[in-house]
């Protein structure tokens, strides 16, 4: 009976999924590569300086810092474009510019933009500015991730167990950026009902989430209220790109792994 009751509650998840998947444009998303999962490109400006638009990849950033690094310290927009990130931001040491100086992480770390370059230069400004020309990525998603914890969807990674295997050790914090402080006692696991009989309970881990997010990524942007049940909302604001899917489905593991979330077997 639990068994059933499970397999009827992820097919009609699945069938929400189909639905939304059609509804925008009437035709399939098509799904990405696995390391175009998570692509960003930021193309605010850059077209009209007469330069590419700027190819950001999540899967590398994400293996080494924590999202709240820059989706909070350094002040990155949750959405693509949604920050306006200029030249001359990245030049003052600004979003980009932060970390792509030549000298954070012991110099590590390229310098982004500079007043002041060489020809020879603009194969560095390519590796950035690379939409729609064939370069050559520094490092090679597959070589990278071959070792990791696979899972189906998204970009086929378990970033979570690769966390917590010790395989990455996302930094939490930035010289200069970032403020220390101490951790805060983290809430336990609780369970949200669906609204579709038959439909597996939802577990939500604070647990998981604030390993990469700590509190301000999620509150209050997102998630206004921070008492369960607080906030109302739906599957189809998710799909919309809304609350649990400002993160899944752009980023985290897609919507379409119902499992991942709706994973408490039915009574």
């Amino acid at each position: 009976m639990k068994r059933t009751g499970v397999a009827f509650g992820v097919i009609v998840l699945a069938l929400v999924f189909a639905v939304a998947a059609f509804a925008q444009t009437g035709v399939k998303k098509k799904r990405p590569l696995p390391q175009d999962y998570g692509k960003v490109v930021i193309n605010n400006y850059s077209e009209k300086a007469g330069m590419s638009g700027v190819v950001f990849d999540h899967w590398w950033h994400r293996s080494k810092f924590t999202c709240r690094v820059c989706h909070v310290d350094i002040g990155f927009g949750m959405k693509a474009g949604a920050t306006g990130i200029r030249a001359a931001d990245n030049m003052k040491g600004f979003y980009c510019g932060t970390c792509h100086n030549g000298k954070t992480l012991s110099g590590k770390v390229f310098e982004s933009c500079s007043k002041k370059f060489s020809p020879e230069d603009m194969k560095r400004c390519e590796r950035c500015h690379s939409l729609g020309r064939n370069v050559k990525r520094e490092h090679d998603f597959a070589a990278y991730t071959e070792k990791f914890p696979k899972e189906r969807f998204g970009n086929g990674i378990d970033w979570e167990k690769a966390e917590a295997d010790g395989i990455i050790k996302p930094a939490d914090y930035i010289e200069g950026i970032s403020i220390k402080k101490p951790s805060l006692a983290i809430q336990k696991d609780f369970a949200l009902n669906p609204k579709v009989e038959g439909m597996p309970d939802i577990i939500f881990s604070h647990k998981k989430h604030t390993v990469w997010n700590g509190c301000a990524v999620c509150h209050p942007e997102i998630f206004i209220g921070v008492k369960k049940g607080s906030t109302k909302y739906t599957m189809v604001e998710i799909f919309d790109g809304k609350f649990c899917g400002a993160c899944h489905s752009t980023v985290a593991f897609p919507l379409m792994d119902c499992q991942r979330c709706h994973s408490k077997p039915v009574q």
